[in-house]
């Protein structure tokens, strides 16, 4: 009896012993596990702290990029927007396979919402009407240095030309799809319209200036650009010539859709703002009555804009142009200028000689910011005087 009651009171103790160590050995578990986990949090802060502090000291991060860049990938500034990009030449090619009625019909549209959804800077478009190449090129080079981002370029020669522009020029892929064109005829507007309409497809582009192989700029870029940027009205030759070269042009089977007191002449050199621009890409109403009845001696690049601007948008057009040529001498074509012609006190005449309105109240001698006819020879002088011509920014007064 005695030995069994020790035995039951030995099987608790063992119990109660065996109870005690395990309850021993999961506190003695816990403080392990609690020191590992605590030696690795404090090593994983430490190398996030130390990630992070060598990242802050990379000198090309400003302003600090949102994701962390391996140091073999170099940091690069966020990407322009298409309008932005300064080498937009090379990501936007301007070949395309639309025809023209797609193309004017992409190039008039509109956008409901007139904030840009990104950063927008204004731009000139330079229309190149050509035959083939720009002899003059080298001078448009030294003209346009320094101003990127703030012009784009469309150059619309006959299909047949091998374009040979170096990668590092202005004018490299800036070759819109083209069709051959005849003086005098219907192709030189459907080209003006094609270039038009190309420059409309950029929204950065806002005002457009129509130039050709022979012209030049007479002044600086920044002079040009603030010229234009900041007027209120287009320059289009638009006035009523009472001659045979004026009315004595005009069609009676026009009538209704155009009078004879719709009709207007004006000079083929035109710049536009956008506005003016869309709707000459989008009409066909009275492109439509020019091509059936303006034929030589009508010549519909004299008359096509100036009569559709006299017709829907007067009061937005200065009723003149910004591109200077010589009609002292009679005949069809203006006066065309050699290498004996170039002086500094030519190039002044030409620059500085007029008296017009800008804005409708301001009157100033700076009518003119571009001239034509120059030939091939030209060029050697007119680099030699470039340095005038470009120096410093002219005042409308």
């Amino acid at each position: 009896m005695g030995s069994e009651t020790q035995k039951s009171l030995t099987f608790p103790k063992l119990l109660n012993s065996h109870l005690h160590l395990g309850y021993l050995f999961h506190v003695v578990s816990f403080i392990i596990g609690l020191s590992i986990g605590i030696t690795l949090s404090f090593n994983s802060h430490l190398h996030i702290a130390n990630l992070f502090s060598f990242s802050s000291l990379k000198p090309l991060l400003s302003p600090p990029p949102l994701r962390l860049v391996p140091p073999s990938s170099p940091q690069q500034p966020p990407p322009l927007p298409p309008s932005m990009t300064v080498e937009s030449k090379k990501e936007q090619p301007l070949m395309h396979n639309m025809d023209d009625d797609e193309l004017f019909w992409r190039a008039s549209f509109v956008p409901r919402v007139e904030a840009f959804p990104f950063e927008n800077v204004p731009k000139i478009a330079f229309l190149f009407l050509t035959k083939g190449p720009i002899p003059l090129a080298p001078l448009w080079e030294i003209f346009f240095k320094g101003h990127e981002g703030l012009y784009n370029i469309y150059v619309h020669p006959h299909p047949s030309y091998k374009d040979f522009a170096a990668e590092d020029s202005v004018f490299y892929g800036r070759r819109i799809p083209s069709k051959p064109v005849e003086w005098g005829k219907v192709t030189m507007m459907d080209a003006e319209k094609r270039l038009l309409a190309n420059a409309l497809l950029d929204f950065s582009n806002q005002r457009f200036v129509l130039l050709s192989e022979t012209c030049i700029p007479l002044f600086n870029y920044t002079t040009i650009y603030n010229y234009l940027l900041n007027s209120n009205q287009s320059y289009v030759g638009s006035y009523d010539d009472p001659r045979k070269v004026g009315r004595g042009r005009y069609n009676p089977k026009m009538y209704p859709s155009i009078s004879i007191a719709q009709w207007r002449k004006g000079s083929q050199w035109f710049e536009v703002s956008r506005s003016l621009a869309i709707e000459v890409v989008s009409d066909k109403k009275y492109y439509q009555v020019f091509k059936q009845y303006c034929s030589p001696p009508c010549y519909m690049d004299e008359h096509y804009i100036p009569t559709l601007i006299n017709i829907l948008f007067p009061d937005q057009n200065s009723n003149r142009s910004v591109t200077w040529v010589d009609w002292c001498k009679a005949g069809p074509h203006p006066g065309k200028f050699g290498k004996g012609d170039i002086s500094q006190d030519f190039l002044n005449r030409v620059r500085l000689s007029g008296n017009c309105s800008y804005n409708g109240n301001i009157i100033t001698s700076m009518c003119f910011l571009f001239a034509r006819k120059f030939l091939p020879n030209t060029l050697q002088p007119l680099l030699e005087l470039s340095a005038m011509l470009f120096s410093s920014s002219q005042s409308m007064t």
